[in-house]
């Protein structure tokens, strides 16, 4: 196919190298970006007298019937054109004939890839956060029937605190919620127009880049042609927003493979998220979780990929530039995957109830709570976690829990505690551990209930 650029060069590219240069088979997904940036730019071009309005509709009229075509399936881009925007001129020349040729009057590739890559993020944007909204109503109502199932809340994976399901389901919903606040404000800066910039410089032609930004639905235009044709801070904030998104469904899904093991038996995965072994015919495998743990490392590595690529270029345009597109084309395919199938592998999972609160015997849990009733009735609390420490040592040495203890084996450890000793009894089940974390925030089922609420408030907002 005819190369923009051709006139200056007399021989042939050689081959290695047009296959070097070329970007169409990872490009040519913009076709229909190209085609609206086009369409705006055509009918700017006859506003301004820069073409006549004649010539300006035939542009506009064989843009459409390209994208007509195109998406019918009774036209396909050449693939041996060398980018997207060549393929797209070059079947608007074979429809039109010369008139196509005045399509590029007062815009560089430079600025038409700048654009191209802005509407299609913008799309991919659009298209994200619903399901990024999905898999947080998912997690909601997962977590509507959990307020009084309690499982071991841990840190350094070790037991810590007894916790309600809620609560811990709804900590990945804020995580969630925060990542759809970034994706909400990268979008305005995704949303900015480099159309009319040119290949650096701007043009000399008459131009009105505010009529092409509102036909392209952007909310402002670039203010300067150099940052706006090398600019790709947008791509890298939203890598550094997948990157971030892809780590919190990471954490799920590691939860999600430990919770799955014979070890725990937390959470039954249902068949449709699952494979089995070829060898092992009694092998259920997390593999959605699994995968979702995975692909997080090729995001990470895209935005490092982005970074590594703009952190030595001057301005303005520069070819390295053209490796932007498959980090960025990358990590919006990942999402669109693992959104949805994090999601069907939330409501499709089962809880054994019976199985958290069994693993909560014995493992000390509640020592906190005792150590909070001594402060209650006078001690201070490092001498009440000393004191606890100490009837936690007895305990492990009569081969008993927290929870085994009556209030005259609880005064024998410490007899200071006699007198409170039945009281001191009561707080130390895992019932009156989550009740009495009432604080916002808490775990208490009250605290959850009312948590749950706004992160409904939240989600219909």
């Amino acid at each position: 196919m005819r190369k923009l650029w051709g006139g200056r060069f007399e021989g042939a590219t050689d081959e290695l190298i047009e296959r070097l240069n070329n970007s169409i088979s990872f490009d040519s997904r913009m076709w229909r970006q190209d085609i609206h940036g086009s369409i705006a730019h055509a009918d700017m071009l006859g506003d301004t007298g820069i073409v006549s309005r004649e010539e300006a509709d035939t542009l506009i009229s064989g843009l459409k019937s390209l994208e007509s075509d195109i998406d019918a399936g009774t036209l396909l881009l050449p693939m041996d054109a060398e980018d997207v925007h060549t393929a797209v001129e070059g079947l608007l020349r074979e429809r039109l004939g010369a008139v196509a040729g005045k399509l590029h009057t007062a815009r560089s590739r430079n600025d038409q890839v700048a654009t191209d890559v802005r509407l299609y993020l913008r799309d991919a944007i659009d298209g994200i956060a619903p399901e990024l909204k999905a898999l947080q109503a998912a997690l909601l109502k997962l977590a509507e029937g959990e307020f009084d199932t309690i499982l071991p809340g841990c840190t350094h994976l070790q037991h810590a605190q007894p916790v309600v399901l809620a609560h811990h389901l709804l900590a990945y919903f804020w995580m969630l919620d925060r990542d759809r606040e970034r994706l909400a404000d990268l979008r305005h800066r995704v949303n900015r127009s480099p159309l009319g910039a040119g290949a650096l410089a701007g043009t000399g032609f008459p131009i009105n880049r505010k009529q092409t930004a509102a036909a392209l639905g952007f909310e402002q235009v670039l203010e300067n042609s150099l940052d706006a044709v090398a600019d790709r801070d947008f791509a890298v904030e939203f890598m550094a927003f997948a990157s971030i998104l892809a780590m919190h469904i990471s954490r799920l899904a590691e939860e999600i493979i430990l919770w799955n093991t014979p070890e725990f038996r937390f959470v039954t995965l249902d068949d449709a998220v699952t494979t089995g072994s070829s060898i092992m015919p009694q092998k259920k495998n997390p593999d959605v979780a699994e995968l979702a743990r995975g692909k997080t490392g090729r995001v990470f590595g895209g935005l490092t990929a982005l970074l590594t690529l703009m952190k030595g270029l001057p301005l303005a345009y520069n070819k390295d530039m053209q490796e932007d597109k498959e980090p960025l084309f990358d990590a919006i395919d990942t999402l669109g995957l693992l959104l949805p199938a994090m999601k069907k592998t939330i409501e499709t999972a089962s809880f054994n109830r019976a199985r958290m609160l069994q693993s909560l015997r014995g493992d000390f849990s509640t020592a906190t709570d005792l150590a909070d009733h001594l402060v209650r009735v006078g001690y201070t609390f490092r001498d009440a976690h000393d004191i606890v420490g100490q009837i936690v040592r007895t305990c492990i040495e009569q081969g008993i829990g927290l929870e085994d203890l009556t209030p005259e084996s609880l005064a024998a450890c410490e007899p200071r505690l006699a007198a409170s000793a039945a009281e001191a009894v009561k707080a130390l089940t895992v019932e009156s551990s989550v009740a009495s974390r009432t604080s916002q925030g808490g775990t208490a089922p009250t605290a959850v209930r009312a948590q749950w609420l706004l992160a409904q408030d939240r989600l219909n907002a």
